[in-house]
């Protein structure tokens, strides 16, 4: 059942927040330990916040319903680890901004999602906590670094989850386990209570089943945060309302490149998902996304030298508790000069201007959301047109562009290889996450790729 599908029967009476709860953790007692999506259930809290709904007299858009956060988001009295050995003693006495605004809309928090270490990788993979594992593959990686937000979302051990986005990591999860995920413009959700990664491109944002789940969650945490200073105030839509009166057939540019780029069974697949647009009544036509190559090297510019700066005082004092991986990631941060991040800004500035013509053309981008199938676990390398490269490597050029300019973007399922799921990437403006949400509902309400799920999910 999707969330937005849980959220009504909620609402209708049909069945209570407890049993919605109870329901919920029997999955995950009896699933997760063949996925190990969480790092922390909240059995015991959570029932009792269910039992307590009842008797608050208020029912909120999510009233009841059991959701989970990644491990970097602060849930009051509950450890957060980012998956790491030097934040293992950490708990925090109030939620994250996210967390709090969740509760006002009557959610639970069932527990904290495995995610690569300080989510600074895009395998899940943690040497601390044991790698998140694909439901439609246990031997393969399920993405990161929200990974344990794809396992739970494909495996049926959440309604809907929050996680983090700074390089891809909403967007190559919900890719992986054939999730639906949103990466919200930089700047529409609040930050404060988040372990950051760099601060300059981090946001929270949804995994969950479907287009109109995600809209359900962005509109509960969307919205200006005077204690964020990089909070945007700016109104927000109301999504699941714009979502009802359907798609405007926007005129949507495909990055032909990335299609081009992209393993050929890939790309068939997502050409089938463009034809299916069509179908709908949208104009394709074909782009080219200026400083395209560029993006992951301006943002890694910035993107490093911010993340050792967060982790300055614990690689003084830590430094042997990190993973190797990691470590190594913060280190090189340490000799990106203040000159080479200035130069960087400059560049984005200027990334950021060429994206804005490109949307003066259309109102969408669309691209494969990655361009190879998940790796084995243990890998670390993919065969991209008869070529093995490093997987950081192939997903940079798909992920890094957006990110780098602060777009939403939405990753819908859009097919299967190998018994593996394939994304679509539909990439909107600045602020434009009802556009992108809107279309991908759209396309979402044409086909069931979204609706497929792992046989994992009908254990219990």
């Amino acid at each position: 059942m999707s969330l937005a599908r849980l959220a009504a029967a909620l609402r209708a009476g049909e069945l209570s927040p407890r049993e919605a709860v109870e329901d919920c953790l029997r999955r995950i007692e009896d699933v997760d330990p063949q996925v190990n999506a969480y790092i922390t259930v909240r059995a015991e809290e959570a029932l009792a916040e269910a039992d307590a709904l009842p008797r608050s007299g208020e029912r909120g858009p999510l009233w009841g319903v059991p959701l989970a956060v990644k491990d970097v988001i602060d849930v009051a009295g509950t450890p957060t680890t980012a998956a790491s050995r030097v934040l293992t003693d950490r708990l925090p006495e109030e939620d994250a901004h996210v967390v709090a605004r969740l509760r006002r809309a009557g959610a639970v928090v069932v527990g904290k999602l495995n995610l690569h270490e300080f989510a600074y990788g895009a395998l899940t993979t943690s040497p601390h906590f044991g790698p998140a594992r694909n439901p439609w593959s246990p031997d393969r990686i399920c993405g990161g670094s929200s990974g344990g937000n794809g396992a739970a979302v494909a495996a049926g051990l959440a309604a809907g989850t929050l996680g983090t986005d700074t390089a891809g990591s909403i967007r190559i999860p919900s890719c992986y386990c054939g999730a639906t995920g949103l990466r919200p413009s930089t700047g529409r959700v609040s930050n404060r209570g988040v372990v950051p990664v760099a601060p300059s491109f981090d946001t929270v944002g949804p995994i969950a089943r479907t287009a109109e789940d995600c809209a359900l969650l962005l509109g509960a945490v969307a919205g200006h945060d005077p204690g964020d200073p990089a909070s945007l105030d700016a109104p927000v839509p109301p999504y699941g309302d714009l979502l009802a009166e359907g798609m405007r057939r926007p005129r949507v540019g495909v990055v032909t490149s990335l299609v081009e780029g992209a393993d050929a069974r890939v790309a068939e697949a997502v050409e089938g998902a463009l034809a299916e647009l069509r179908s709908l009544g949208t104009e394709l036509v074909p782009v080219e996304v200026p400083l395209l190559e560029h993006a992951g090297t301006i943002q890694q510019a910035m993107q490093f030298p911010e993340a050792a700066e967060v982790h300055m005082e614990w690689l003084r004092t830590r430094l042997a508790d990190y993973g190797a991986d990691v470590r190594a990631r913060l280190l090189v941060g340490l000799f990106v000069t203040p000159e080479v991040h200035e130069a960087g800004r400059r560049a984005r500035e200027a990334a950021s201007h060429e994206i804005r013509r490109v949307f003066e053309q259309v109102e969408l981008l669309a691209a494969p959301t990655m361009p190879v199938l998940p790796p084995r676990i243990g890998s670390e390398t993919v065969e991209l047109h008869g070529r093995e490269t490093l997987f950081r490597l192939a997903l940079i050029p798909y992920n890094s562009p957006w990110s780098l300019v602060g777009a939403p973007v939405v990753s819908v399922p859009c097919g299967f290889v190998d018994g593996l799921p394939v994304g679509l990437a539909l990439v909107g403006p600045r602020l434009g996450e009802a556009t992108v949400l809107g279309a991908a509902h759209a396309f979402q309400r044409a086909t069931d790729w979204h609706e497929r799920r792992p046989a994992l999910a009908a254990v219990a």
